[in-house]
């Protein structure tokens, strides 16, 4: 597999090109369907991220879920509002700070 850095212009973006062997039937077949590669292949490796950080948070959030286990769904839901109204008072102060429009 080869790497190679290459970054558009003023756009900021940057990119790798990633190159693989396939069968020379399986390219025929590519350029018979018209097919472009590029789009297939970032499209599955996009599926594929999707699905390995979705498989990550799950079992993220079921080590979380024995960890918090011990806590009242009335305690969180109090953690919870306090935070909330703790976030309300912080945009007031700092909305009241700015200038008039």
């Amino acid at each position: 597999m080869c790497l190679q850095d290459r970054h558009l212009g003023d756009f900021g973006l940057s990119y790798v090109t990633i190159s693989a062997k396939i069968p020379r039937r399986l390219k025929e077949l590519l350029d018979k369907y018209g097919i472009k590669p590029s789009d297939v292949i970032r499209k599955a490796l996009e599926e594929e991220i999707k699905k390995r950080i979705i498989e990550d948070l799950e079992e993220r959030a079921h080590k979380l879920k024995h960890k918090l286990s011990h806590i009242s769904d009335e305690e969180i839901a109090r953690i919870i509002r306090e935070e909330r109204e703790k976030q309300g008072e912080e945009n007031c102060t700092s909305s009241s700070m700015q200038a008039p429009s």
